[in-house]
């Protein structure tokens, strides 16, 4: 008797329990609808939020839910593909969503992509100080450094005076040779219209 006491007493609570959660059931089937079957991807989730018109703030909170949900997108050939933003590149998956396998590839390819990027900076930095070295190299040697230098020397000669340079008598003049044929004559000419110096009596 006291077995069956206890389980009435369950009882009682467990139909109120029951009848709560039927009416939240309806109540909330009146106000917000039925509510829509899963979504299977990104597009088909897109869909049910444009059937349902929501209002704009509604809508974006729908369709940051549907973003969360799925990552991949549908392909125009079928399949999906998943954008990583931070590689700036798509990647084949086989579903809505990568698998394990798939992220774990896609992570393996970000490693790449930042090994890449990292050389490329050292590169980068280590070109950019060898042109400010060269800049650096072409400033100095365009900067002047001074005045020409002049060698004079020690024990300079005594300046001798010059005499005039007999250009008509040529020192090694061979009989016959053209420029000493050529010498001759105009020293002959010069010296026949010569006239001498005038004298005052």
């Amino acid at each position: 008797m006291y077995r069956l006491l206890s389980g009435g007493a369950k009882m009682q609570f467990v139909i109120p329990a029951g009848l709560a959660l039927l009416m939240l059931a309806a109540w909330w089937l009146s106000f917000g609808g039925a509510p829509p079957g899963p979504a299977r991807d990104f597009e088909e989730c897109v869909e049910q939020v444009e059937a349902k018109a929501p209002s704009n703030d509604e809508r974006n909170a729908l369709m940051t839910d549907c973003n969360a949900r799925f990552a991949g997108r549908r392909k125009a050939g079928g399949g999906y593909k998943y954008y990583d933003f931070m590689q700036d590149r798509n990647f084949d998956i086989a579903g809505p969503n990568p698998t394990a396998q798939e992220r774990k590839a896609i992570d393996r390819a970000y490693m790449g992509f930042l090994d890449v990027q990292r050389r490329e900076a050292v590169l980068a930095e280590l070109a950019r100080r060898q042109i400010e070295l060269l800049q650096a190299d072409l400033e100095g040697a365009r900067q002047s450094v001074g005045p020409p230098l002049v060698l004079t020397p020690r024990n300079a000669p005594p300046s001798a005076a010059k005499r005039p340079v007999d250009r008509s008598k040529s020192p090694h003049c061979e009989d016959g040779s053209l420029t000493c044929s050529w010498s001759k004559f105009s020293s002959t000419v010069k010296s026949t219209f010569a006239s001498p110096p005038k004298t005052k009596p």
